[in-house]
């Protein structure tokens, strides 16, 4: 009776929690959205209005908060001219032009809505989207969804390989396969958004510093557009410098390299001074000078890269501190392991 009397309450709780009004957050970070932003935000202004998901919850984009980036072009005036038409348009200025990682987590910071979602400015990613991937994360009780593109990304092939490359070698080097699929089209709930803005240091990748406080992060599988004839605002050099960034701040798996080489330098010293000992003392065989030195280099270039691992260790630490990661995050609404 009481195990069935608790089941019911979660399936009512559950479907208070489905059917409630879901008010969404967009943050658009902008730089070069001269062209795009007005069909963007003339797609975005139907979803300001109540909506249902394909699965039959409510939702509403209850602000739209455009990030200026003190890009190259007029973006300031159409910011502008786009604030006085709209009324749930925000524009937040930024004083000089600080990546798109940094514009996205300025508007975070001054989102209301119960969810924030993220989308960038040149129309690739589609708002009518948003739906599913709400239905995502409340089906699955989830704090972060990434769109997750079933069709190719429109680059070139150069382009997509080292993207693909660069995806699976943070992968392996951090041991987190949930790294490697992110992408800029995400819903965040609206509590971990806030949190990250308001303690992430300089620096800090940004879907690093959500697997800082995310437990559940889960994908949505969506057909994303072609982008409007305009050029990549990202050369190779700033990609390069992102992915640099990305393993820089994800912790200290990458330092810890160190310290295995080192370990193993000095393994391999002492096998091979077992080796030759076995042979000098065993089976009387006479050792060659290159063995004394060989066990000599290995001995102190290991003990040098262990002092180096523990070094890096610290400075891991120290770099945590800095970088801002939370000790812990508290949040509005339940934390839940799974749905029952």
């Amino acid at each position: 009776m009481t195990s069935y009397h608790g089941e019911l309450i979660t399936k009512e709780s559950k479907n208070i929690h489905d059917s409630a009004l879901h008010r969404i957050s967009l943050v658009i970070p902008v730089y070069c959205g001269e062209k795009t932003l007005p069909t963007l935000i003339e797609e975005i202004a139907p979803h300001t209005l109540v909506q249902l998901t394909p699965d039959g919850i409510s939702y509403i984009v209850c602000e739209v908060i455009l990030v200026h980036d003190c890009g190259p072009d007029q973006s300031d005036r159409i910011l502008e001219l786009l604030a006085a038409q709209y009324s749930f348009v925000r524009p937040i200025w930024l004083s000089r032009n600080y990546g798109q990682h940094a514009a996205t987590m300025a508007g975070m910071e001054h989102a209301t809505g119960d969810w924030v979602v993220t989308i960038d400015e040149d129309c690739q990613q589609n708002p009518a989207d948003i739906g599913c991937m709400l239905d995502r994360a409340v089906s699955a009780s989830l704090q972060l969804v990434y769109a997750q593109p079933t069709n190719p990304p429109p680059h070139g092939w150069l382009r997509n390989t080292l993207s693909r490359t660069a995806k699976a070698v943070t992968t392996k080097l951090l041991g987190n396969s949930q790294i490697g699929k992110f992408n800029s089209f995400r819903l965040v709930d609206g509590d971990i958004a806030r949190t990250l803005a308001a303690y992430c240091g300089n620096g800090v990748y940004l879907d690093v510093g959500l697997f800082w406080i995310v437990a559940r992060v889960g994908h949505c599988p969506l057909q994303l557009r072609n982008k409007l004839d305009r050029p990549s605002g990202y050369s190779y050099l700033k990609l390069f410098g992102h992915f640099w960034n990305l393993i820089l701040t994800t912790g200290t798996r990458p330092l810890r390299l160190i310290t295995i080489m080192g370990f193993s330098s000095l393994f391999l010293a002492i096998a091979i001074s077992g080796y030759a000992f076995y042979g000098k003392f065993i089976n009387n065989d006479p050792v060659q000078g290159w063995a004394s030195l060989l066990i000599v280099v290995s001995f102190f270039s290991g003990a040098t890269l262990t002092s180096l691992g523990v070094i890096a260790e610290y400075l891991a630490v120290t770099m945590g501190i800095v970088m801002g990661k939370p000790l812990y995050v508290v949040s509005t609404k339940p934390t839940r392991s799974k749905i029952h």
